[in-house]
């Protein structure tokens, strides 16, 4: 063995990890649907339950704060996974010839 103490190891071990940089956590971002005059409510609370994996009730209730305050935050996220939800969203409107935009923005704006 090395012939230290546990005390010693032990200081040695604490000196080593407040040597260490701090890991910051990745900034993250809100992903939003804005509100249009032309896409279904169901379809917004179908796009809801799909790719935010919401429930019928809490669908329906961002579904409404869209359509009434004119925009709705979908969940909060890491960059990549926002821009993944985003993309997905958007192509899925697209591809069924709805104009329902979703974008993203810093969740600390």
């Amino acid at each position: 063995m090395s012939g230290w103490s546990l005390e010693e190891i032990i200081e040695r071990k604490k000196a080593e990890s407040e040597a260490l940089p701090a890991v910051r956590q990745p900034k993250k971002y809100k992903v939003i649907l804005l509100n249009d005059d032309y896409t279904p409510m169901e379809f917004v609370v179908d796009v809801l339950k799909r790719f935010f994996h919401f429930n019928e009730e809490l669908a329906t209730q961002v579904m409404l704060q869209v359509h009434i305050l004119g925009k709705g935050v979908c969940g909060v996220f890491t960059r990549d996974i926002a821009e993944t939800k985003v993309a997905l969203v958007n192509d899925h409107a697209r591809s069924n010839q709805h104009p329902l935009l979703c974008t993203m923005e810093p969740e600390n704006w």
